[in-house]
């Protein structure tokens, strides 16, 4: 993985512990790994600091389940977002590749997909878990990126 344009990666989590081992993950690969733990927070940093990459839990929402993905991304078009959900239901993966996420890993497969994830999502790609590849209805577009 080449990171040399990556000026920096934001990671959103309100879950303390496992923000922590997100970002030990990621700061094995990048030089500068900013965690924030709110929705609101989430939306400002992103517009401050125009990240790559932006890593988001689900659970971050108030209201609408993926208002904050659509404000992040009008705020940064260039940002590439892989969500992180507890959800295993294909209707929120599609969700959120509808609002604009170029990545979807569930929280108990951040282990062993969350890294390779950032690689195909930073190549310019879209990632979705290898269980849901062939199931899930995504526009032909993105469903042609995955491949």
């Amino acid at each position: 993985m080449s990171t040399e344009a990556i000026k920096c990666v934001l990671l959103a989590d309100r879950h303390h512990g496992l923000s922590e081992g997100i970002r030990s993950l990621l700061e094995n690969e990048f030089r500068a790994v900013v965690m924030v733990a709110d929705e609101t927070s989430l939306v400002e940093s992103a517009a401050r600091l125009q990240p790559s990459l932006v890593v988001a839990d689900l659970a971050l929402a108030r209201g609408e389940s993926f208002g904050w993905l659509r404000r992040l991304l009008a705020r940064c078009p260039e940002s590439r977002v892989i969500v992180l959900s507890a959800h295993d239901e294909l209707t929120v993966m599609q969700s959120a590749f509808e609002a604009g996420a170029a990545g979807f890993v569930r929280k108990r497969e951040i282990a062993s997909q969350l890294l390779d994830a950032v690689d195909k999502v930073l190549a310019g790609h879209h990632y979705e878990p290898p269980a849901a590849a062939v199931t899930v209805s995504l526009p032909k577009e993105i469903k042609d990126q995955t491949n």
